[in-house]
């Protein structure tokens, strides 16, 4: 299990090295999209290339961010049922669903996508509209999202076993919903009562005084 547990720490290294660059894409589609905006509204310009990049970027982000998001456990759940369950029960379904379901299905995705995008590199697929981009990038981006996403489903199976097995302490710190709601709403009742007792002092004649 050493070994096993030494290639899930690898993976999530480079996970969290791809997740953290290309976050910053984001911030690029931002500016291209607000690049495009300027230039069509003030210079009546328009480019299906760099219109066609905004959503390059943001696909890009989205697919290739998808393991880091897996790796920091933020992908969305029905909390409101997972959360009631005890954390074995709940290490279960995560097991199970990794198993029977992420593994299968980002294995299936890569086998769709591979010809395809072989296809489309092979024979220098670009957009149907007139100056947009090459396509085979944002296939290839599709495809490689989809790998990485199933070499970190492996990372988190391994350590799902080895926590079960209490080879290693559990990454992720279980949280009943409703207590996490009840904590969220002391925290906001705390700071409105701050803000109020704030308010007061400032009214108050012999404060300012």
């Amino acid at each position: 299990m050493g070994g096993l547990l030494a290639l899930s720490r690898g993976i999530d290294r480079l996970t969290t090295v791809i997740g953290r660059s290309v976050a910053w894409l984001i911030l690029l589609a931002i500016l291209v999209s607000a690049g495009n905006a300027i230039s069509r509204k003030l210079f009546s310009l328009s480019s299906n290339a760099w219109l066609e990049a905004q959503w390059y970027l943001f696909g890009g982000a989205f697919m290739l961010a998808a393991a880091w998001t897996l790796l920091e456990n933020e992908h969305i759940r029905i909390d409101v049922i997972y959360g009631r369950w005890s954390r074995r029960v709940q290490h279960w379904i995560d097991l199970i669903g990794t198993l029977f379901f992420l593994l299968p299905f980002t294995t299936i995705m890569l086998y769709l996508t591979w010809p395809v995008f072989l296809r489309s590199w092979r024979g220098g697929e670009i957009s149907m509209n007139a100056g947009g981009l090459m396509l085979w990038p944002a296939r290839g981006v599709l495809m490689l999202g989809f790998a990485l996403l199933f070499i970190q489903g492996l990372s988190e199976l391994i350590k799902k076993i080895a926590v079960m097995r209490g080879l290693i302490p559990d990454p992720h710190h279980h949280t009943n919903p409703h207590d996490a709601a009840g904590k969220e709403a002391g925290l906001m009742t705390a700071a409105r009562d701050h803000d109020l007792a704030g308010t007061n002092r400032h009214d108050d004649p012999e404060s300012r005084a």
